[in-house]
């Protein structure tokens, strides 16, 4: 890291500042610099996330990354509407699947939470649309790595989980949802002095909420 980067930032071989976390792997940058923190409105992909995060617990992200697309092929493209049908004989596909994380309690949530999508659906009209009601102002600045540091949940994101539980939903803890939150752009967490935040922010000043 250059010595004139505030803290928390690391400037890549390209000479990009990126949040300290993202300069470890081409995997990470990648995904750091075109998604992370970018609003998401199409129900897909908030499910997959959704359910990402959910094996991700007691892993690291870039595990799951690397295996995304094994995730995909498994789970069918995470159209919820089709993973809500899934029985013993998928979970069985599931748990002899090499590119996955194969824990039975989180492949069982993924299927519950399926079901539970299409009724979130059902009584919301999309899964964008009860989301994003749970996503606060945007701040007005970047903030500190401390200021980050100091928190893994916000009242917002153990509303969201409090009430994704009482709907019957299956590892959406608190701070399972506030990673999501920030991965689909429902806060900007870029952190200061790092390149993405403005095009991440102005991304989001130009997205209509659902």
């Amino acid at each position: 890291m250059s010595d004139a980067a505030p803290d928390g930032i690391a400037i890549g071989e390209d000479g990009v500042a990126r949040c300290h976390w993202a300069d470890s792997t081409p995997d990470y940058r990648a995904y750091h610099d075109d998604e992370w923190g970018f609003p998401v409105q199409d129900d897909v992909r908030l499910f997959e996330k959704l359910s990402l995060e959910g094996f991700q617990a007691g892993l690291s992200w870039l595990t799951i990354l690397r295996k995304r697309e094994a995730f995909r092929s498994a789970f069918e493209g995470f159209a919820f509407a089709r993973v809500a049908s899934f029985g013993e004989a998928d979970v069985q596909r599931l748990l002899h699947d090499a590119g996955i994380v194969r824990h039975r309690g989180k492949i069982e949530a993924v299927i519950n939470n399926a079901g539970r999508a299409i009724e979130l659906v059902q009584a919301e009209g999309s899964l964008a649309a009860y989301l994003w009601g749970f996503a606060p102002q945007p701040r007005p600045r970047a903030q500190t790595r401390a200021e980050l540091s100091a928190f893994t949940t916000t009242e917002e994101s153990k509303a969201l989980a409090k009430d994704l539980k009482r709907r019957g939903w299956r590892f959406v803890g608190p701070t399972t949802v506030y990673a999501f939150m920030q991965s689909m752009g429902l806060v900007n967490d870029h952190m200061a002095g790092c390149d993405v935040y403005e095009r991440a922010a102005r991304a989001r000043a130009s997205f209509t909420t659902p």
